[in-house]
C-alpha cells in the first residue's frame, strides 16, 4: 500500500482552526474548477490568508488536494458504515440509507461534487491509501446485500448495481444541482423532501421479495 505523508502537522488550536478554514475554501475552489483550474493562490485568497501562510500547513496543492479526498471519503463512510444487520428488516436498513445519502447530498454538496469530479478523471489524485478505505468498505457490504438476496430477504438484485443505482440517483441532487435549478426552478423549494418522498418508496417496492 503506498504511503502518504502530506497529512497536515500536528497543530495546536489555532492551527486547527486556520486549517479547517483552508479545508473549507479549498472545498469552494476545488469543487467550483477541478483540480487543475484551481491554483494555491486562489484557495489562500479565499481563506483570507497569503500562499507562505497556506504553504506552511500543506507543501503544495496536490498535498492539499488528497487531504480533501481523505476528509470526504471519511464522510462518505459513515452512511455506509451504518449499513448493517441490526435493524432486522434489510430493506428498512437499505431504504434508511438511502435516506443518510440523500442527508448526504442535502449537506455536503461540495464534498459530493468534488469526489465525483475526481472519479470522472480516473482517480489521479486518489493514491491507495487514500481510496482503499471505501474500496474494502464497499466489498463488506456488498457481501451482505448477496447475502440478504441469497437468504430471501431481499428481492433478487445485483447488489453492484443496486449499490451503483443508489449512488446515482441520490448523488444527482449534489453533483447536477445546477442543471436541477436550471429545468425545475419551481421544485427547488422543496427539492430535498420531495427527493425522500419518490426514492424511498420507489426502492422499497424493489427491494421487497415478491
Amino acid at each position: 500500500m503506498t504511503q502518504i505523508d502530506d497529512a497536515p502537522r500536528k497543530a495546536s488550536r489555532i492551527q486547527r482552526e486556520r486549517q479547517e478554514q483552508i479545508f473549507q475554501a479549498a472545498l469552494d475552489v476545488f469543487s467550483t474548477h477541478g483540480f487543475r483550474g484551481a491554483s494555491i493562490n486562489q484557495i489562500a485568497a479565499q481563506a483570507g490568508m497569503s500562499t507562505p501562510s497556506l504553504l506552511y500547513y500543506f507543501n503544495d496543492k496536490q498535498a492539499l488536494y488528497r487531504a480533501i479526498l481523505r476528509r470526504t471519503i471519511e464522510l462518505w463512510l459513515g452512511p455506509l458504515h451504518a449499513l448493517n444487520e441490526t435493524s432486522g428488516d434489510p430493506v428498512e436498513e437499505i431504504c434508511a440509507y438511502i435516506q443518510r445519502k440523500i442527508d448526504m447530498s442535502r449537506n455536503f454538496p461540495r464534498e459530493s461534487r468534488l469526489f465525483a469530479a475526481e472519479i470522472l478523471m480516473g482517480i489521479p489524485h486518489a493514491q491507495d491509501a487514500v481510496f482503499e478505505p471505501l474500496r474494502d468498505t464497499f466489498h463488506i457490504k456488498i457481501s451482505l446485500i448477496d447475502r440478504w438476496v441469497n437468504a430471501g430477504r431481499i428481492s433478487q438484485q445485483d447488489p453492484h448495481h443496486l449499490m451503483y443505482s443508489i449512488w446515482a440517483t441520490t448523488q444527482h441532487y449534489a453533483d447536477f444541482e445546477a442543471q436541477i435549478a436550471g429545468l425545475s426552478p419551481n421544485r427547488l423549494p422543496t427539492l430535498w423532501e420531495d427527493a425522500d418522498a419518490f426514492l424511498v418508496p420507489m426502492y422499497r417496492k424493489l427491494l421487497t421479495p415478491t
